[in-house]
């Protein structure tokens, strides 16, 4: 569910009462400068991630060398020095699931379709499917010549094109362009699979009738991203087990060797790309219209997103993977998506992503940069390596007479010239619907994941709770602190504890009788800082230290949200001003603000940092530890009692930021606690991420390893409480209950019953503050004043 809190300016009661705290005389906060900056704090705040994601953006190109030990001593020693940076790939792209046996084709027909769809007198074209994954078939046609096999190739369209165009049996493509055609009239065994397309006709479930305008792609990616498996690693799998296929295949003929090509444009020219970086069965590959500098990933379609891409490989190193094979990159148009489909009535929740052309001069200095990987022996190892385009840098094809005539000679197929397409075949079929097929194909694939999801319990069984679940409660943080960092540094990502001075900054904005309200910022990285509002209770006395509670806002929020009390607005609505209740009870309480803020604006900076193997919550825990680092400086504050309280997208703060820093003694989630991983991934459920707007949500590879269950063992020991609301349409009590038990069930099988709980209530997405507050006090050893 998606909730909008109020912008950027302070509500009317703060700024009234900030007028009157700045005339009064209140001693400034110890060990800050004034803060004088003005303006919103909020979009400062992201457009400096945004500036700092850009320069690790930057960086990890420049680092990607310390993942690489190449051996250049002779092609074999390459290979096996290459491999485990090729095995590291298949995990970034989700090829990692075993592959059904592909031991033949099996050639579709009916009473209304025949085996042989169209013929010339140079080639026959058949329909086929063959295994590829449990229950997932490649599709496409299958192109025989009539003469000799002298090659077998994979040629990959783009996603909105479909096979029939690319081999002349459909409208869209000039003759010139037909290239899976083309390299079967050279005599090539051609097998051309569909792609998961952009259009996004079946991007819903019609069952709960619920669509969205995802591109179909995007619908895959988004399941698939939480389980760690990923649109483009299924596509692959699809080209591999048809190499497994021409694999088993005996030579025929008089050719001394039938190499195996992959070839492809666009987005089939990217799975091309990986397929041939991952799988040294490939002997050459043609990638026309993709090969670029990835450093803005980002900008791309999110079904192009690839956890920790970046760290390691550029299209330069995907290259790299592919030496001493042969490799051929075409400089040509690329498709014009300037976006998903457009919204329209019932449906809508696709995230933005172009693709434009690249400028020549990016393309070459990517292809040169290829190359010069390979130094020290640079001239054998990219001897096989063409970079094709037109006069003066001019974009030439797709696939373009000089490209495929660079292919086929480094698949053994010498040719000075290629000859002009023949005969155009026909297509006999008289019940096709090439939508059918495609239907099929994300059925098959949305299917797989859904299957993955249902297994993923087990999965985490495996990977967490026959580890931890019977630990001594003595042994208890050892053992779960090796899934602490893993948590932090491989799921969430890190970049690191707080680089920046602090520098910390104050200013006094609210007098109330029972507290004082200051602005507060630190520095946590060049360009990124932590920014909140602290309230200091005034009848405190010499020397003594208070328990602190940091309330968190959710989606769109800022600080003042916290503390509105005006019962007729809409931020009051949400939160019930519990952060001036709790300083009303004599806590100390720091609201901070976390950059999930601006829509697009912030769900940009997830997009920036996915590609390094980071995500929003790697910047949000950072800031968070600079928080709590300087909350121990203040003389007022009793460092082993500052406990968290954070509803919707600050419930998910709950569960990630004090898992991955013990600063923090106890957490409550409220409105977000949840079967976070079905959320995400199913599309069963009316309330799944799946059919929103919110794109960011996903995390590679959570359904394997960290449900909320798993989050909260990594709270534990420490006391962790869920505010449930029966009415919250964030989650259902069922699945809220079932994934809480196995919390209860951990804590009591520690002895420590008694620090968790869950309190439901008869209420929305709302701060019910009633158990929670005791639940505070208790576990903060605070008498709240009353």
């Amino acid at each position: 569910m998606t909730h909008t809190y109020p912008g950027g300016a302070f509500l009317l009661g703060i700024l009234l009462t900030l007028s009157s705290a700045r005339a009064q005389n209140v001693p400034e906060l110890p060990g800050t400068s004034p803060l004088t900056t003005e303006g919103d704090t909020s979009a400062q705040m992201v457009a400096g991630i945004g500036r700092f994601l850009d320069r690790q953006t930057e960086k990890a190109a420049a680092d990607r060398a310390m993942y690489w030990h190449r051996d250049f001593s002779s092609e074999a020693a390459y290979e096996k020095s290459t491999q485990t940076n090729r095995e590291r790939l298949r995990v970034i792209i989700g090829a990692v699931d075993p592959r059904q046996p592909a031991r033949a084709l099996e050639i579709l027909s009916s009473t209304a379709n025949p085996a042989v769809i169209a013929e010339t007198d140079i080639l026959v074209i058949k329909t086929v499917r063959w295994p590829a994954l449990q229950g997932v078939s490649g599709e496409g046609l299958w192109l025989e010549p009539k003469g000799e096999v002298r090659a077998r190739i994979v040629v990959l369209p783009d996603a909105d094109q479909t096979p029939e165009m690319v081999v002349g049996m459909a409208r869209g493509l000039v003759p010139e362009r037909q290239f899976a055609r083309r390299l079967a009239e050279h005599g090539c065994e051609v097998l051309v699979p569909v792609l998961v397309s952009r259009d996004d006709t079946f991007s819903g479930n019609a069952r709960l009738n619920r669509f969205t305008n995802q591109p179909h792609r995007e619908w895959v990616y988004r399941q698939a991203h939480e389980m760690g498996r990923h649109v483009i690693g299924y596509e692959v799998q699809k080209v591999l087990a048809a190499i497994d296929y021409f694999q088993s295949l005996p030579r025929t003929g008089n050719s001394p060797t039938q190499k195996i090509g992959v070839a492809g444009y666009a987005e089939g020219g990217l799975i091309a790309l990986y397929a041939a970086a991952v799988d040294t069965r490939i002997a050459a590959c043609l990638v026309s219209g993709y090969f670029d500098s990835r450093q803005a990933l980002w900008r791309e379609p999110i079904y192009r997103n690839l956890f920790g891409i970046l760290r390691e490989f550029g299209d330069a190193e995907l290259a790299s993977l592919i030496a001493p094979r042969a490799l051929v990159v075409e400089y040509s148009p690329l498709p014009a998506i300037s976006g998903p489909p457009a919204p329209r009535e019932g449906r809508s929740g696709a995230a933005p992503g172009l693709l434009r052309n690249p400028d020549y001069s990016a393309v070459e200095a990517e292809f040169e940069r290829a190359t010069a990987l390979l130094k020290p022996a640079r001239a054998p190892m990219a001897g096989q390596w063409a970079l094709i385009s037109g006069t003066e840098g001019l974009a030439t094809g797709p696939c373009s007479d000089r490209a495929l005539a660079a292919f086929l000679s480094a698949l053994g197929i010498p040719t000075t010239r290629l000859t002009l397409p023949g005969q155009a075949p026909v297509d006999s079929r008289t019940v096709f619907d090439p939508a059918d097929r495609q239907n099929k194909q994300v059925r098959e694939l949305e299917n797989f994941t859904q299957g993955l999801l249902r297994a993923s319990e087990q999965a985490r069984t495996d990977f967490f709770w026959r580890k931890v679940g019977s630990s001594p409660v003595q042994e208890y943080p050892a053992t779960t602190a090796p899934f602490t960092r893993t948590f932090h540094e491989e799921i969430l990502g890190s970049f690191g504890p707080p680089s920046a001075p602090l520098n910390a900054r104050a200013r006094r904005i609210l007098a109330r009788p029972n507290w004082t309200g200051f602005e507060v910022v630190l520095d946590v990285y060049p360009d990124v800082f932590a920014w909140g509002y602290l309230l200091v209770p005034n009848d405190l006395k010499p020397g003594e230290r208070r328990p602190v509670v940091v309330c968190q806002h959710g989606l769109e929020g800022v600080p003042a949200d916290t503390i509105n009390d005006d019962t007729n607005s809409v931020a009051f609505r949400y939160y019930k001003a519990f952060a001036p209740r709790l300083a009303d009870r004599g806590f100390v309480v720091f609201s901070p603000h976390n950059p999930y803020r601006g829509r697009d604006n912030f769900r940009e900076l997830q997009r920036k940092a996915n590609p390094l193997g980071r995500s929003l919550f790697s910047i949000i825990i950072a800031q968070h530890d600079r928080i709590l680092g300087w909350l121990a400086t203040l003389p007022f504050v009793d460092v082993k009692r500052i406990g968290f309280y954070g509803l919707s997208y600050g419930g998910k703060t709950a569960m990630r930021v004090p898992a991955a820093l013990d600063g923090y003694c106890l957490s409550i989630c409220s409105g977000d606690f949840n079967d976070w991983v079905r959320k995400n991934a199913s599309t069963d459920a009316s309330l799944s991420y799946m059919f929103t707007g919110e794109y960011e949500m996903p995390e590679w590879n959570l359904g394997h390893t960290f449900n909320y269950a798993e989050m909260a063992a990594l709270i534990a020991p420490r006391p962790f409480m869920v505010e449930r609301g029966h009415n919250d349409g964030v989650g259902l009590d069922e699945w809220v209950a079932y994934e809480y038990a196995k919390v209860r069930r951990l804590y009591d099988s520690l002895d420590l019953g008694d620090r968790t709980t869950i309190e439901f209530f008869n209420g929305p997405h709302t701060i019910n503050g009633v158990g929670t507050f005791d639940f505070l006090e208790r576990h903060l050893g605070w008498k709240a004043n009353r």
